[in-house]
């Protein structure tokens, strides 16, 4: 059984802590250690890289922290690109429905802007149970069939399968037992931390936290989560594989 968060960065095992008021991860060669062979090959495959079946698990932790690391730098360095310039005394904002605006009068504008962004963001949260979208969503999401209610059915064993809906997530975690959980001390400024599902039996990696379903769905909700996942493998066992994905890569 693979489980897998994606709070922006394809996997559960980061460290976060609080730095002026916002969170900053650290990735950590030893947090991605402690996953599931499989589970680092996925998360490769979901980055387009081939090749990774004759990696042993060092060269696999290697590479996929080497990959994290990078996703990060492009990361600061857009934030970077949209900085001020000194003694301009007009802000430039991104293009993502922001405008370029001085001061007084344009504050007005300022403010339609972000109303704008903020009524985009909404839309993103997946109407129907549909996937959300972002810059950087997966191909195993754009690939995968889309579930809008506990009415649907997949086209085949072994299928994958993507939604947004709380009851079809609900229904398939209920089908296994499992029950809402989080890792445990992974919380930070107040919010639960990874997201996880909590296995009768399967008691591997960090410990886990029970938690309500209205806590653990109202935190995927918050950070714009699409939640990928199999009923079938393709021999026709039930298969309890799932991952959390933020197209968005907003942090968990």
């Amino acid at each position: 059984m693979a489980q897998r968060n994606s709070s922006g960065r394809g996997g559960s095992a980061t460290a976060t802590k609080s730095r002026s008021g916002s969170a900053a991860t650290e990735i950590r060669e030893s947090d991605i250690a402690q996953r599931r062979v499989d589970d680092l090959r996925g998360e490769l495959r979901r980055r387009g890289i081939s090749g990774t079946s004759g990696l042993r698990k060092d060269e696999l932790v290697k590479r996929v922290v080497k990959e994290m690391r990078a996703d990060q730098r492009r990361g600061g360095a857009a934030k970077a690109g949209t900085a001020p310039k000194a003694g301009a005394g007009k802000r430039t904002e991104s293009a993502a429905g922001k405008a370029t605006t001085g001061r007084g009068a344009g504050a007005k504008k300022t403010t339609s802007a972000r109303k704008s962004t903020s009524a985009a963001g909404k839309s993103s949260q997946g109407a129907s149970g549909q996937p959300r979208q972002g810059g950087v969503t997966s191909r195993t999401t754009k690939y995968a069939q889309r579930i809008s209610s506990t009415q649907d059915r997949p086209e085949r064993a072994g299928r994958s399968l993507v939604t947004t809906d709380h009851e079809v997530i609900k229904r398939w975690a209920q089908a296994r037992n499992a029950k809402p959980a989080t890792i445990e001390n992974t919380d930070h400024d107040g919010h639960l931390g990874v997201l996880r599902f909590d296995f009768p039996g399967y008691h591997r990696g960090r410990p886990l936290m029970e938690v309500s379903w209205a806590e653990w769905l109202r935190t995927f909700d918050e950070r714009q989560l699409n939640f990928i996942y199999q009923e079938q493998m393709r021999s026709g066992k039930q298969s309890n594989f799932f991952l959390l994905e933020s197209p968005l890569r907003e942090d968990g």
